[in-house]
């Protein structure tokens, strides 16, 4: 596929990218966000907190998901516009929280990258052990800015052929981990209730706060929600793909880890908790594998960057398009490639800043924070809309216009209240920054934030 000829839309002063995008397309950019290897980078963690029930962990997060992700393409079929939660919440409750909402999701787009660059740098620094980091994140971040700045079809071919290696290598895993089982313990030995309970060491507690951390390995497919603009018939496949990538993530992951689990069950003898999974693959597979897996990772947060900086310039053109911050910088478009590249330079310039001072550890607990507020205020949204409101056009149903959707509101607040103190006081002081630009843009909640017509971004 070739780069289309660029036409820049307009409907008056209202800039607009253009709807080049196919369904699978955006399956492919939502999968590539999310990473069918995610689980790779909570395995260790989530075993040794949930006391050898990971794969629990997962499958409850992808409940919460799903339910969030069907409210997302029900908001996203009424308001296919740029955005993302700070366009359904801003229009679906109130602009006030929409910006709230957009603040909160922005934090979580915005450390995505800079964990991205960080975990992928680390994999690099491994392979070259003489690639200084501060040289290596330089690389991986200017990579990534490049690559976007190029456009949105070049980032989607780019995410085909991630995915394609990232799979063939995936699928190695698990056949190798198949045969190694059955080597080991026979065929009856695939099929196992441990990893899902195991009475010597469940623990509800321990598997319900775990859950909040093993939650990251959905991040990313509410990123399929900010190409709304630049997606064909938006109103039906923004929902195809953000339903389906979460499943497939809970199902294709879940799988991954309940191999994992049966190879390795001692998980008290990992020799680095933080890439026990790429132990895991060594064991099946040889040095080789083991290799490989590594390079996978690495490929895998090429791919995760490049969707959620897209996904982070996208959310703040929709918020300068708005007028809620500096429109002359934020909704600025280039006049070739159409794409918002100053929020591009930024949020690249950022993920490498940030890589080199923040830790691993406490920017992976940071990146569920704002992402399940998002999530929250997605979820309420849709009650109001469809439940209260009742557009003319549809019929108000109570299961799928106030149950589903409460209760992917229950599960993403109980996500979001076990995460730990290091998150939430970061998050908190974000959220509170966010208040105060809010409170000085509206004249201290005076002013009200005119949004423009959907219609004009259709």
């Amino acid at each position: 596929m070739s780069i289309p000829t660029v036409e820049i839309h307009t409907s008056g002063s209202v800039p607009r990218l253009r709807r080049v995008l196919g369904v699978w397309d955006l399956v492919f950019y939502g999968l590539v966000a999310v990473t069918p290897c995610a689980p790779a980078t909570v395995f260790g963690l989530a075993q040794v907190n949930s006391h050898g029930h990971a794969v629990d962990t997962i499958l409850i997060a992808m409940v919460a998901m799903v339910l969030t992700a069907v409210s997302y393409g029900r908001m996203a079929a009424v308001y296919p516009s740029a955005g993302s939660a700070y366009t359904y919440v801003g229009r679906g409750l109130h602009p006030y929280l929409g910006f709230v909402a957009g603040w909160a999701m922005l934090l979580d787009y915005i450390v995505t990258p800079l964990f991205c660059v960080m975990f992928g740098t680390l994999a690099l620094t491994r392979a070259v052990p003489s690639l200084p980091f501060a040289v290596g994140a330089a690389i991986f971040a200017g990579g990534i800015t490049w690559l976007n700045l190029r456009g949105i079809r070049s980032t989607a071919l780019t995410n085909q052929v991630m995915l394609a290696f990232m799979f063939i290598v995936l699928v190695a895993f698990v056949t190798l981990a198949i045969r190694k089982i059955a080597d080991m313990r026979g065929i009856g030995g695939l099929f196992s209730l441990t990893p899902f309970y195991n009475p010597a060491t469940f623990k509800i507690k321990a598997v319900a706060s775990t859950t909040s951390f093993a939650a990251l390995t959905y991040l990313g497919f509410d990123a399929v929600t900010t190409l709304a603009e630049d997606v064909k018939n938006p109103r039906r496949n923004v929902m195809i793909a953000a339903v389906g990538v979460c499943i497939f993530t809970g199902l294709f992951g879940g799988l991954l880890v309940y191999l994992g689990q049966l190879v390795w069950p001692d998980y008290s003898t990992y020799t680095n908790v933080d890439t026990a999974f790429i132990e895991v693959t060594g064991r099946v597979g040889g040095a080789f594998l083991f290799r490989t897996v590594s390079v996978l990772l690495l490929v895998a947060m090429i791919g995760a960057a490049l969707t959620t900086q897209v996904g982070a310039a996208r959310l703040l053109f929709g918020m300068g398009r708005d007028n809620l911050v500096p429109r002359r910088l934020f909704a600025h478009l280039h006049p070739v490639r159409n794409t918002p590249n100053l929020n591009i330079w930024l949020i690249g310039i950022l993920a490498y800043i940030g890589s080199l001072f923040m830790s691993y550890e406490v920017t992976a607990e940071i990146l569920n924070f704002g992402a399940f507020l998002g999530f929250m205020g997605v979820n309420l949204a849709v009650i109001r809309h469809f439940w209260f409101e009742k557009p003319r056009d549809s019929s108000r149903g109570f299961v799928p216009d106030a149950l589903l959707p409460f209760g992917g509101f229950l599960f993403c607040g109980a996500i979001w209240w076990g995460l730990g103190s290091p998150a939430k006081i970061a998050g908190g002081l974000w959220f509170v920054i966010g208040v105060a630009i809010l409170a000085l843009h509206t004249g201290g909640f005076r002013k009200k934030l005119e949004l423009p017509d959907p219609a004009l971004y259709e």
